[in-house]
């Protein structure tokens, strides 16, 4: 068994949102219902907005709502961890909806896989990627405090061990719209992209490919997944 890989191209934020969470909320009824879920990993690209995760802070926008509308930039608050974020042509969004009882992983390595993928993947363009004490995402030279620069980031929702949303990877991002945001709330430190580090554009089918490799990979499905549901405290 593996996973369902949908590619959705270029899309507008409100309907991926729309068809992830309605995706989303297929898997849970099935996983109540005691049966399997078809993990799915959706690919896409947005026209240019900024989301703000619902633990994010507003002061982190640093132009007035009237002043993205002139430029024709989406903004939405959404129900994903994280702070604010921006996505845009040339970024690979990720969205795993993903049963993670099928990997038999909680929540906190899954993270830390979705960063190993993208770490990965980023190494066949030459790139190290690392970790960040404190915080998710794929980070280069995330010691080095003045040169530090995040090329992937990650916000996920889970309820049941189902997951939504998921991460964002620079490949040939426009850069100049992180200067609308204090990405991910950091202010002092920077972004970058793939692009921008081996100083030439990438083929994004490419990366598309390798991350679908690293993901299977990365999250290995039994010939047939078992559903063992774990135990929930009745919601109040």
């Amino acid at each position: 068994m593996k996973i369902d890989i949908i590619d959705w191209g270029l899309i507008d934020y409100t309907d991926a949102y729309k068809q992830q969470k309605q995706l989303f909320d297929e898997a849970i009824v099935r996983k109540h219902a005691g049966l399997p879920v078809e993990n799915k990993l959706i690919l896409c690209e947005h026209p240019h907005v900024i989301t703000i995760g619902k633990n994010g802070q507003s002061s982190n926008l640093l132009f007035p709502e009237q002043s993205l509308q002139e430029r024709r930039i989406a903004l939405f608050r959404v129900d994903r961890g994280g702070d604010v974020t921006y996505h845009g042509p040339g970024q690979l969004v990720g969205y795993p909806i993903f049963d993670l009882d099928a990997f038999s992983i909680g929540l906190k390595e899954y993270i830390r896989r979705l960063e190993e993928v993208i770490i990965t993947v980023i190494g066949e363009y030459g790139l190290r990627g690392e970790r960040l004490s404190g915080a998710t995402g794929v980070w280069l030279d995330a010691t080095q405090a003045r040169h530090a620069r995040k090329i992937a980031a990650i916000g996920v929702r889970s309820s049941r061990y189902v997951t939504m949303h998921g991460f964002a990877l620079n490949v040939n991002t426009d850069l100049s719209y992180f200067r609308l945001i204090n990405p991910c709330g950091f202010t002092d430190k920077g972004v970058t992209s793939i692009r921008q580090e081996i100083g030439k554009e990438v083929d994004m089918s490419e990366v598309k490919q390798l991350i679908v490799k690293q993901f299977n990979k990365t999250f290995p499905l039994p010939p047939r997944t078992a559903l063992i549901p774990r135990r929930y405290e009745p919601q109040k």
